[in-house]
C-alpha cells in the first residue's frame, strides 16, 4: 500500500488501497485525511485507534470481512464520509454515531445489525446521505440523500414529510430480507432525485398499491419498484415526472392499459413493466422515446399488433415482448425477444420462429408382436424420419462435452437483455433482463453490458467438472425450450453448482443467490451443501404437446450487489432430458 501517495481528495471516495494526506501543515507535517481499503478481505474488528487520526475526513472500508461493532471511540472523530458496507458487523446501530456531527455521508448497510435505528442520528444535521433512517427523524433539513430500509411495511405508509426536505436530491427505499441477505446499492452524488424500492420487497412482505402521490416527486429521474405483495392497482399517473430516465415497475400486480404518456418521455432509457397483468393493445408508436435502450413488457397479456417500427428499430435497442398475446406475425431478430409473444397462455400453441416438427406421430406398425430389437429399430427409424427426439443434453454456458456415452451440446453463445436464440433445431433459449451497477465516473446507475455466462472462480474438484466450469446466467428470466419430443414421461436432471460466490472468510462469501425453479425458492449453496459443490435436481415431466419448457426466474430474493455486481439471478450448469421409455400408440419398447 502506498502511504500518503496523494494529497488531493477525489471528488468521490472510490479510490482503493490508498491513503491520502494533507502536507500543508506548518513544518511540512503530513496528516492522514482519507483511507480507502475496499475489497481487501480485511478480517478482525474495526480499530479503536482511528480516533488518533484527528484530521481524518474520509474512511471507506467497504467489502471486507470485518466483524464486531463500530468502536465508541470513533464518536470523537471528525469524519465526513464513513462507508462500512458489505461486512459482518453485528449488534445494535450505535447511538454515538450521532456525535459525529461532521458526517455528510454514512453507509453501514449490508451488515448484520439488529434492532431499531437510534433517534440520536437526528443530530447529524450535516448529513447528506444515509443508508438507514427512521421516519421520525424529520429534522435533517440538510439531507440530500436518503435510503429507507425496513422502516415501512406498505407503500401506503410513504412518509409525507419527505416532500418538505427541500435539499433532497436522491431518495432510495430499500427493503432487506434477512440480516445476512441485506441488499447493497451504491449511491450517487449527482443533483437528481431517485426513488428506488428494490427487489427485496417480496421477502420483506412489502405490500402495494403504489401511492398516487408519488407523482408529486416531479424531480425523479429513476423509479424502481418490484415484487409487491397485496392488492393490485393500475399504474399511477407518472406523467408529471417529466425527466424520468429509468422506470421499473416489475411484478407489482399491476393491471390496466399501457399509459400513452410513457411514449412521450424523451429522456426515458430503460422501461420495465414485466411480470404484471397489463392488457390491451400497445400504443401504435414509440417514436417519442428517441434514446430508449431497453424495454421489458415480458409476461403480461398485451394484445393486438406490435407497435409500428418494432421490427425495424435499431438493433442497439433491446426489446422483450415474450409471454404475451399479440396478434402480429413474429419476425425474430437479435435483441428482439418474441418467444411466446403470441401464445395467449395456450401451451399447445406453436412457438414463434421455431420450425414445426416435420410430421405428426404416425400410427404404430400393424403388428403388436414385434420383438424388442425390431421395436427399437422401428422407433429409431421413426425418430429419424419425423425429426423427433427422446433425449437432449445441454452444457449450459459451456462447450461440447462428452461424459461417458452422453454428449452435451454447447451453449456458449452470449445471452442478452432481450434475446431469443431460436435458430437451433434441438432446443431454443430465451434470456430476459440486464444487470445493474453504479458508474463512478458519471455518478449514476448503468446497465451492465456483460456476459451472461458465469465462470468458475476457483479450481473445481468435483466429478465431471467440465459441466460446471461455466454456467448459463441471467439477471431475471431464463428459459430453455425443447421442441419435437415424443410425448410421454421424461426424466429431467438440472445440474447446479455455485461457482461465483465463495465459501471462505472473505467478502466474496457474503452474497446469497436465490431464484425460482418450478415456482420454488432455490438456493444452490443450501441444496449442494456449499460452494463449488454439485446439486442435481431430479424430476419427472409429462410431455403432451411434444415440447418441454424449463424456466428459471429471479423474483428479487437473495443479495444483489454482494460480493460483486451481477452476483444474482438464475444460474444453471447443465440439463439432461431423457425419455423414460419409448412408446408408440400403446406399444412400449
Amino acid at each position: 500500500m502506498n502511504l500518503c501517495n496523494d494529497t488531493v481528495l477525489p471528488p468521490f471516495p472510490y479510490a482503493n488501497n490508498e491513503v491520502v494526506c494533507n502536507c500543508s501543515f506548518p513544518g511540512g507535517v503530513c496528516h492522514v485525511v482519507a483511507i480507502y481499503l475496499n475489497g481487501q478481505d480485511l478480517d478482525g474488528s474495526l480499530p479503536k485507534a482511528i480516533q488518533k487520526l484527528p484530521h481524518l475526513k474520509q474512511l471507506s472500508l467497504w467489502a471486507n470481512y470485518l466483524s464486531g461493532n463500530i468502536p465508541p471511540e470513533w464518536a470523537n472523530t471528525k469524519l465526513e464520509i464513513l462507508f462500512l458496507d458489505v461486512n459482518r458487523l453485528t449488534g445494535k446501530i450505535p447511538s454515538y454515531l450521532g456525535q459525529i456531527t461532521t458526517l455528510r455521508y454514512l453507509s453501514i448497510e449490508n451488515n448484520m445489525f439488529s434492532g431499531t435505528v437510534p433517534p440520536e442520528l437526528g443530530d447529524l444535521v450535516n448529513l447528506e446521505s444515509l443508508g438507514e433512517l427512521p421516519l421520525a427523524l424529520a429534522n435533517l433539513i440538510r439531507l440530500k440523500q436518503l435510503r429507507l430500509s425496513k422502516a415501512i411495511t406498505s407503500l401506503e405508509e410513504y412518509p409525507e414529510f419527505i416532500r418538505s426536505w427541500k435539499q433532497l436530491d436522491a431518495l432510495y427505499v430499500l427493503i432487506s430480507t434477512t440480516r445476512s441477505e441485506s441488499h447493497h446499492e451504491r449511491r450517487t452524488l449527482t443533483p437528481h432525485l431517485i426513488f428506488v424500492l428494490t427487489e427485496r420487497s417480496k421477502l420483506a412482505g412489502f405490500t402495494g398499491p403504489i401511492p398516487s402521490n408519488i407523482s408529486l416527486l416531479t424531480s425523479l429521474t429513476e423509479l424502481r419498484i418490484s415484487n409487491l405483495l397485496g392488492n393490485g392497482s393500475e399504474i399511477p399517473n407518472l406523467d408529471p415526472i417529466a425527466n424520468i430516465t429509468y422506470l421499473t415497475l416489475r411484478n407489482c400486480n399491476l393491471s390496466g392499459k399501457f399509459p400513452q404518456y410513457l411514449t412521450n418521455k424523451s429522456q426515458l432509457q430503460i422501461l420495465d413493466l414485466s411480470f404484471n397483468r397489463l392488457s390491451g393493445p400497445l400504443p401504435p408508436s414509440f417514436e417519442g422515446l428517441p434514446i430508449l435502450e431497453k424495454m421489458y413488457l415480458t409476461w403480461n397479456n398485451f394484445t393486438g399488433p406490435f407497435p409500428q417500427g418494432i421490427n425495424t428499430r435499431s438493433p442497439v435497442k433491446e426489446i422483450d415482448l415474450s409471454y404475451n398475446n399479440f396478434t402480429s406475425e413474429a419476425k425474430c431478430k437479435e435483441s428482439l425477444n418474441l418467444f411466446k409473444s403470441t401464445w395467449g397462455w395456450n401451451y399447445s400453441k406453436p412457438v414463434e420462429c421455431v420450425s414445426a416438427c416435420s410430421a405428426e406421430e404416425k400410427d404404430a406398425p400393424a403388428s403388436q408382436n414385434l420383438n424388442l430389437l425390431l421395436c427399437l429399430t422401428v422407433s429409431a427409424l421413426f425418430a429419424l424420419i419425423l425429426q423427433t427426439r427422446y433425449s437432449v443434453h445441454i452444457n449450459c454456458g459451456g462447450s461440447v462435452a462428452t461424459i461417458g456415452n452422453t454428449t452435451y451440446e454447447a451453449d456458449n453463445e452470449e445471452g442478452g437483455a432481450a434475446k431469443y436464440a431460436y435458430t437451433r433445431e434441438d432446443w431454443q433459449k430465451s434470456t430476459t433482463g440486464h444487470f445493474w451497477d453504479f458508474d463512478f465516473s458519471w455518478n449514476y446507475y448503468v446497465a451492465l453490458d456483460s456476459s451472461y455466462i458465469a465462470q468458475n472462480m476457483s479450481i473445481l474438484n468435483m466429478s465431471n467438472s467440465v459441466l460446471y466450469t461455466e454456467a448459463s446466467l441471467t439477471p431475471l428470466s431464463l428459459t430453455y425450450y425443447i421442441p419435437c419430443l415424443v410425448n410421454g414421461n421424461y426424466n429431467v436432471k438440472l445440474h447446479f453448482a455455485e461457482i461465483v460466490i465463495r465459501g471462505n472468510r472473505s467478502y466474496s462469501s457474503l452474497g446469497r443467490r436465490v431464484f425460482d425453479v418450478y415456482i420454488q425458492d432455490f438456493n444452490i449453496v443450501t441444496k449442494a451443501g456449499g460452494v463449488d459443490k454439485v446439486y442435481i435436481h431430479n424430476c419427472t415431466a409429462l410431455v403432451t404437446n411434444r415440447a418441454l419448457e424449463i424456466r428459471l426466474h429471479w423474483a428479487g430474493k437473495g443479495t444483489i450487489w454482494s460480493p460483486e455486481p451481477k452476483t444474482y439471478g438464475p444460474l444453471i450448469s447443465a440439463i439432461d432430458v431423457e425419455s423414460g421409455r419409448l412408446t408408440y400408440n400403446g406399444m412400449t419398447c
